[in-house]
């Protein structure tokens, strides 16, 4: 496997004791067709926009890995680091393993993100918002380039109405936490189009801090747009509950569901339908 951890440049400002990195793990294919071209995911670990989960992050790739994906980990600037810096780092991250496809052997049009929590509502950002001029501009490249074929949402922050997760909202905007266009901006359940790319989601039930709605109500936007998607509701199950196992799970093993394990075969299986 090859391992290389990248730095992340916009040339947009962030913070200035932080280095958004990219942290490639790729499959060695000497042991095969030299021709094979596998899928790439790039996880985007939750933290509500303050950290990035570690509990999130190479555990997960490492799944990806075991389910013959290239993988990648974004660990993207947080708070005091506001939208869209983050959105850009991500769009930044497609781009560059787009380029490398042919030299890491990815299919380049499977290329997926897949986030969780705040993660989540980052990947489903770059969902709806690839094609639009600001992303464009400020990166200075096609599109294209920063289009993601699929996105993988576990249990996603996506309103900034009712249902809300308002920590994540805070750390996105910080002095803006209370402008109502940039609020109406980042619920992302508005802002699906038929451009944005086919998805996959999971959510629990029973999730106190990021209520099942967002979910439900990117899933119909999603419907309603014609965007093919795939949906799981687990009835138990808190939030940040990662891969629900050992691996993942914090001391008290409050984390461990037995029944959401398989949430990552589903996501890998329909990775390769796509």
């Amino acid at each position: 496997m090859k391992y290389e951890v990248i730095d992340i440049k916009t040339g947009v400002a962030s913070r200035s004791d932080y280095q958004p990195t990219l942290t490639a793990y790729i499959l060695d294919e000497k042991c095969k067709n030299a021709n094979i071209k596998r899928p790439a995911v790039i996880v985007c670990p939750g933290g509500a926009y303050m950290y990035t989960s570690e509990r999130e992050a190479e555990p997960v790739a490492i799944q990806y890995l075991a389910g013959g994906c290239h993988a990648f980990v974004l660990r993207y600037s947080c708070a005091p680091a506001v939208f869209p810096t983050a959105l850009l780092e991500l769009a930044r991250a497609v781009q560059i393993v787009r380029e490398h496809a042919d030299e890491w052997h990815v299919d380049e049009n499977k290329i997926i993100i897949s986030g969780f929590s705040a993660g989540g509502h980052l990947a489903a950002s770059l969902s709806v918002f690839w094609d639009r001029d600001f992303v464009r501009e400020a990166l200075g490249v096609q599109s294209e380039l920063v289009k993601p074929n699929g996105s993988i949402l576990c249990y996603p922050v996506i309103t900034s109405g009712k249902f809300a997760h308002r920590g994540s909202f805070g750390n996105a905007l910080a002095e803006k936490e209370h402008d109502e266009d940039m609020l109406e901006l980042l619920s992302l359940e508005k802002q699906v189009s038929s451009s944005t790319p086919p998805t996959f989601l999971w959510h629990t039930w029973a999730d106190g801090a990021v209520p099942v709605e967002n979910s439900l109500f990117y899933a119909q936007a999603l419907r309603e747009n014609g965007v093919p998607t795939e949906l799981h509701i687990y009835p138990r199950g808190g939030h940040g509950i990662s891969l629900a196992n050992e691996e993942t799970s914090t001391d008290d093993a409050a984390h461990i569901i037995p029944e959401c394990q398989d949430w990552i075969a589903k996501a890998v299986d329909w990775v390769k339908r796509l």
